[in-house]
């Protein structure tokens, strides 16, 4: 995949799951496309995501499973490329895959296989695949955009940009999208880590000596709320169903656990009638991890003045202690940050840009796509479909 001509139809910023899409489908439709990246391979993220199997889509996608500024702006380009759409191209490579819970498409055998479909794809439309090469001036003049890389320097009518986020720096991600972004006069909504752990205060570090526990809860912030596993870690939380409340947690924060969602209301008294000698304690381990359970009960009896035994206590404390136990508050000292987030939200501002097209307004034949935009999806293959779907959107306008 290579030519020395530096005059192309479009030039695309990234080689991520949105950079490949955008390159492949635009130069299936003839346009002669640069796709360029400063890391050594393409599709890092790709790589390494769902345990190195890749979650590529989920069959419940919906754009109420995205959140923006815009919450309307991702319906256009998932309407027109969906879930089944990337399922069939990942179906003719012969790629074989299941369903876990919640939707959520995984390969049987590895990512690599995503990223060597992508490339397929890409050979199919002679894309120009430049990799390792670090970005120099970008600059736009008489309808051009000419860039730098390396010691060459390419133009085209149509510039995309598809660098992602600062998510896992590891890989390389940087700020990059955001700052040419604001070069062409593009405004950003601040980013912020996403997809990400709570670290805890020392208030409530005996929660963190629960390490390695984990249980089936109900997380809440503000209207939002899942229902997944949570972990507890050395740090704070963890489990998928953190990670999906951080999407929507600001600092300062509550967050609400309900770490008995399955039981009925009066399901403690009921036990002190049927066991009276039983302990409170004994009573949430038939439900939760002993160890959580002997947290859970201990923090109940100091902060409530309750008595261990079930027999001593009265329905109302009872009653509290359930209350509780279904909105267990906890106040987040923080994330992870960057390094352990999965996703960003925020990005370049979706008011910046057609919903059709992913072109910017303001500035014809600039776009963005992925997560360089203030797009992002819950937990489960939806940012993957995001990627696929304004890439491919991008790609039919260039």
């Amino acid at each position: 995949m290579t030519s020395n001509n530096s005059s192309y139809d479009a030039i695309i910023l990234g080689a991520g799951g949105a950079g490949l899409m955008c390159a492949a489908v635009a130069g299936q439709h003839g346009k002669r496309v640069l796709l360029l990246d400063h890391a050594p391979e393409p599709g890092r993220k790709i790589i390494i995501s769902g345990g190195g199997r890749c979650n590529f889509t989920n069959i419940h996608t919906a754009p109420d499973r995205y959140i923006s500024s815009n919450p309307h702006f991702a319906k256009s380009a998932l309407r027109r490329y969906t879930a089944a759409d990337i399922l069939a191209l990942v179906e003719r490579y012969r790629i074989s895959w299941h369903e876990k819970t919640l939707g959520q498409l995984f390969c049987d055998d590895s990512a690599k296989q995503i990223v060597a479909m992508l490339l397929s794809e890409c050979e199919k439309g002679k894309v120009d695949l430049r990799l390792g090469l670090s970005l120099g001036d970008i600059n736009h003049g008489d309808g051009q955009f000419r860039v730098q890389f390396g010691t060459q320097t390419a133009s085209a009518p149509a510039l995309v940009i598809a660098t992602g986020g600062p998510s896992i720096p590891k890989l390389g991600a940087t700020g990059f999208a955001y700052d040419l972004a604001r070069r062409f006069g593009l405004k950003v909504v601040e980013p912020r880590p996403a997809l990400v752990p709570f670290t805890l205060g020392a208030d409530e570090a005996l929660f963190r000596e629960l390490s390695g526990v984990a249980t089936d809860i109900v997380a809440s912030c503000g209207k939002a709320r899942f229902r997944e596993a949570a972990l507890f870690t050395h740090k704070g939380l963890s489990g998928p169903a953190i990670l999906q409340i951080s999407s929507y947690w600001r600092h300062g924060d509550r967050i609400g656990v309900n770490f008995l969602p399955d039981c009925p209301s009066g399901w403690l008294q009921q036990t002190k009638r049927a066991k009276p000698r039983t302990a409170l304690q004994s009573a949430l381990s038939t439900h939760l991890p002993d160890r959580l359970a002997q947290t859970l009960s201990e923090k109940l009896i100091a902060t409530l003045g309750l008595n261990s035994e079930m027999a001593n206590l009265s329905d109302k404390n009872l009653a509290l202690a359930e209350q509780n136990l279904a909105d267990w508050p906890f106040h987040p000292s923080g994330t992870e940050g960057f390094a352990k987030a999965e996703v960003t939200i925020g990005g370049i501002s979706t008011a910046e840009l057609s919903s059709k097209s992913m072109e910017a307004k303001k500035m014809p034949g600039l776009y963005a796509i992925g997560e360089a935009v203030d797009v992002t999806g819950w937990l489960g293959g939806y940012n993957f479909q995001w990627a696929w779907a304004s890439g491919w959107a991008a790609a039919q306008n260039i």
